[in-house]
């Protein structure tokens, strides 16, 4: 599961015993809350319903997968279901493919979920096989379900954003700058990319 409170607050401040700014922002906008979602195919099938979505047409679609396929919605059972029937849950042809390639990959065996790398980039290499699956959502996956501490998704806007502001930086961070300031916080990047979603919208910073 995700990272913890406890693994949060023990991050946040071994990083912030080494940055002053970041002390200074734990201050003001205090600590995040976990962000924890299950491990398994499911949450990845999630991503891929939510992807250009809003959250009430995700939840929608979601809603009408789980009363045709079972709240697990096991993969075999999605290969296995007619195209007209997924589209009437509100799955695109694009979408379908992405889901099916989720689940082809796991029934064949390819990809087991419970048992990725132990090395980041090699579990990102593993993910990033699924049609539709990129490196943010592998690294949001192994972070939010599988609490990987160190994942540092440097291409978000959002984290840019945060960095931005913690850092006190001229201008939002490219995606290899934001990637080359959290070096030194290493292996806490994980708490450190959670803090700067907490904190990007926070007017007080």
């Amino acid at each position: 599961m995700g990272l913890s409170a406890a693994a949060l607050r023990e991050g946040l401040d071994t990083i912030a015993a080494r940055e002053p700014r970041m002390a200074q922002a734990l201050q003001i906008a205090g600590y995040p809350e976990p962000r924890i979602r299950p491990t398994g195919h499911a949450t990845l099938l999630r991503t891929i319903v939510g992807q250009q979505v809003s959250v009430a047409s995700a939840s929608s679609v979601w809603a009408k997968l789980e009363a045709l396929l079972g709240d697990t919605i096991p993969p075999e059972d999605l290969l296995a279901a007619e195209f007209d029937a997924l589209r009437a849950c509100g799955l695109s042809r694009q979408k379908q493919g992405y889901a099916r390639s989720l689940c082809e990959l796991l029934v064949a065996g390819t990809l087991d979920l419970q048992k990725l790398p132990a090395d980041d980039e090699e579990a990102i290499a593993q993910l990033v096989q699924i049609k539709g699956i990129g490196r943010w959502s592998a690294e949001i996956y192994l972070l939010f379900a599988e609490g990987r501490p160190d994942i540092w998704p440097a291409g978000d806007l959002a984290v840019q954003s945060g960095l931005h502001k913690i850092l006190g930086l001229e201008e939002r961070p490219s995606e290899k700058a934001t990637r080359d300031l959290a070096e030194g916080w290493r292996p806490h990047r994980g708490a450190a990319a959670i803090f700067t979603w907490h904190c990007y919208n926070n007017p007080a910073l």
